[in-house]
Parts: structure tokens; sequence; C-alpha cells
């Protein structure tokens, strides 16, 4: 099963703008024309490396932020907190990192709607961040005990005359097992283990009077379980590395990725015990990551859509107008719709959300509305130069011959590769399927 993880040899099978484009749109939401080729440059290990490694944010990233989150911590509004979270994927230095506090906050789904306190999500966020390529074991361990989570699943209601079956259930279902590696005994035993986990004056609380201290079986073991000693259980229960896997491979490869890939890379997770970093930076440098049954496999999320198209074209996004969009395209942050949070793939994509991408490809390029976009890819000499670059820019790889020719004609009727025309063209592409695809 290892071998699926092998490195890929980027000496042999080559790393061209293409394999950059691809490593970049898949962890930081797209790239520049410069980034793409410093990546190209220094080649696949120190691309991953300066990826997964934390970098230095600039002077003007941090006070732009930092005014950006005390405004909305200031005013308790839960769409100034949305706009700051975008600014920091629109001009991280770390985007993977950004990535990955999303990718949790879709794992650990929490939405403000039912929470109401935008002190908490952003205490929540933060818990992320800060494990977001860290240790899945120690996060899984704090967010268990956040004040958000345990508003957001009842646990106030988690008493022990009456266990509230709401977290035990999530947790097992969303958080660790995955559906089928638990009965519903499993549940009711692990309700009872979290008795007496409340919220009092904004804190965690173990509230012993109503905690249910009798023995409980769960998951094959027996004991006088608190909820801590629950959570370990689940940990060391192997369908939760290969739930970790799937979710993985998920949002890095393949939507649907088969059982061979999630055993190999389950492997890896108990191999650096649950360290999310090495199993990350192994995933991204692997032939599965780079194979061409990967490319363009998943499709971009609101969030991908959005961002990627101000990181690859030198966007300045009026952030209010952009997070709105992504909204109406399905993905609120902090705003999850159920506690399975957005299941993505193909619940992306229908006739409402179709006309939106392609009216947001018409206002990158034609308006003002989301943003200003300044910079313009370079030109490569002929018309049909000019196209291959920027299907490599947009979309990390080519598209039929057929329709190469038909975005060559536009341009050399349009007269030439002038920011006026190539603007056209980049609308053309971003209303594409293809674009759609990450």
């Amino acid at each position: 099963m290892a071998h699926l993880l092998e490195r890929y040899d980027s000496a042999r099978h080559g790393w061209s703008r293409r394999e950059a484009t691809h490593l970049l749109w898949r962890c930081a939401a797209g790239a520049s024309p410069s980034e793409i080729d410093r990546s190209v440059d220094e080649g696949m290990t120190k691309s991953v490396a300066r990826l997964i490694d934390s970098q230095p944010e600039s002077d003007e990233f941090t006070a732009t932020e930092n005014l950006l989150h005390r405004s909305a911590l200031k005013s308790g509004n839960i769409n100034s907190l949305k706009n700051w979270w975008l600014y920091r994927f629109l001009k991280t230095a770390n985007p993977l990192a950004e990535k990955m506090t999303l990718f949790w906050h879709n794992h650990f789904a929490t939405s403000n709607a039912k929470v109401r306190s935008t002190e908490k999500m952003d205490v929540q966020n933060a818990l992320i961040r800060q494990h977001a390529l860290g240790n899945f074991a120690e996060l899984f361990r704090t967010i268990a005990r956040d004040v958000a989570m345990l508003l957001w699943l009842d646990g106030n209601a988690n008493r022990k005359r009456h266990p509230n079956e709401n977290f035990a259930r999530e947790v097992m279902e969303l958080f660790a097992l995955g559906v089928g590696n638990y009965s519903e005994k499993d549940i009711k035993e692990t309700a009872r283990a979290f008795t007496g986990w409340h919220v009092r004056n904004d804190e965690f609380w173990f509230n012993k009077v109503q905690h249910d201290a009798g023995k409980k079986t769960i998951l094959g073991k027996s004991g006088p379980f608190k909820g801590d000693d629950v959570l370990e259980i689940f940990l060391e229960h192997p369908a939760c590395a290969r739930f970790v896997a799937t979710k993985l491979l998920a949002g890095f490869v393949r939507h649907d990725p088969d059982s061979a890939m999630v055993d190999a890379l389950a492997e890896r997770i108990r191999a650096h015990k649950f360290e999310i970093a090495p199993v990350v930076q192994e995933l991204i440098s692997s032939q599965v990551f780079y194979a061409p049954t990967s490319r363009r496999a998943l499709i971009k999320s609101p969030v991908e859509l959005v961002v990627g198209a101000h990181r690859t074209l030198d966007g300045r996004a009026h952030l209010s107008e952009c997070v709105q969009l992504m909204s109406d395209l399905g993905q609120n942050l902090f705003e999850p719709p159920t506690v399975k949070g957005w299941e993505g793939g193909r619940l992306w994509i229908n006739s409402a959300t179709m006309l939106q991408r392609a009216n947001f490809a018409s206002q990158v390029t034609g308006g003002e509305r989301f943003g200003k976009f300044g910079a313009s890819p370079r030109t490569r000499g002929s018309e049909s130069e000019t196209v291959t670059s920027y299907l490599d820019l947009l979309l990390a790889g080519s598209v039929s011959k057929s329709t190469h020719q038909e975005l060559t004609n536009y341009l050399r009727k349009a007269g030439g590769s002038t920011k006026e025309q190539t603007s056209g063209l980049v609308q053309l592409i971003m209303t594409l399927p293809e674009y759609q695809l990450i």
C-alpha cells in the first residue's frame, strides 16, 4: 500500500509550470505568475517545504490584519470577522496553514447561527489555526472542550439523569470514526461519559455533580470513563486514522479516494502519531498527488474560486462583496449549514451557482464589484502561445484542441494581446467548465 504514496520523481517526470501551478492551486488556492516562476525555479522539494514551514508575514499584512481583527471583535459583528478571515486567505504568506484552518473548521463544523458570539467563534478559529498543521490528537482533545463547540452541540443539556447524545454522536460520526464504526449503544455510553461537560461564565466547566461516574462500555472497552478517556479510546481505534486519511485525500487529491489510498495514508498518519505537517508534506510530494487522474479532480469551493482569482490576477478585493458571494455560492464562513459542514464536491455546482460563477468571471475582468484586478500575465509570443500561458496559469493544464483554437481565434479577432484583449480571454477561460476544477 505504501507505494501509492511514493515520492513524485520530478527529475524523471518533470517539474514545469503545470506541476507548480497544480501544487499551488491545491495548497494555496492559486498563485501569481511570479510565485509560479519561483516554484519552478526552486523545484518540488523547496516549494513544498516553503508551504509547510511557517513564513514571516509582511508588516503591511500584519498591520491590516490586526486592524480588521480588532474592528470585528470590537463591533461583535460576525460579518466583519468573515471579512478579516477572507483577508487572511488573500494576503497571508502561509496559505497552506490557512487552507488547513478552513479544512478543520469544516471537519469540526461549528456555526455562529447557534453560538451567536463573534468572540467565541474567533477563539475557536484561533485554536484551529494554532493546530492546523500540528497534531490532530491534540486538536481533537482541545476542541472537544471549546466553548463554541459545547454550545453548538448542547453540552449544557448533557446531565447525569438525562444524557444528551448530540455531542457524543457527532464526535464519533463526524470528528473521529465515521459512520459504521460504532453502535447506537456506543453513542449512549459515550454520552454518559460526557455528562457534566458544561459551559459556565463563558469557560469550559466540568460539572462533577452532573457527571455519571458509573461503568461504561464503549467500543469493547469498559470502565468508569470520563470524556477525556473516551477521546483517547477513539484516537486509538483503527478507524480514526482511516477517517482522517479519507478527509485529507478528499481535500487534496480526489473527492472519492479508494480504499487502497486511504489505507496507505492512514498508515502514514499512525507512523507520524497524528502529526499533520509531515503527513501533508508526504501527500503533496507523492506520485498520487501529481498523477494525471488527480489533476483537476476536485471542484473548487467558493473560497477557492474567489481567493484563487484574486491571488492569480493580483486582485485587491472588496471583502464584504466577496464574502457575500461565497455565501451565495454555498460557503458562508463561520456558518456551515449543518454539523456535517460543507459536503462540497458536486454539491457546489448547480444551475444557479454556475450562473453566479460566470457573473463573477465577468466582474473580475470587466467590473469592480468584487475588487480591482491589476496584473495581467505576461504574453508569450503568438496568440496561441499567449492562450497557452493563460491556460497554464488559470487551469494548470491544457484544454481540448478545439477549445484552444477557439480561444486563439478570439484573441486574433480581438486584435492582439493587449491588456484589454487578454482580459476578455481571461473571462472566457474562467467560464470554462475546466476552470471550476482544481
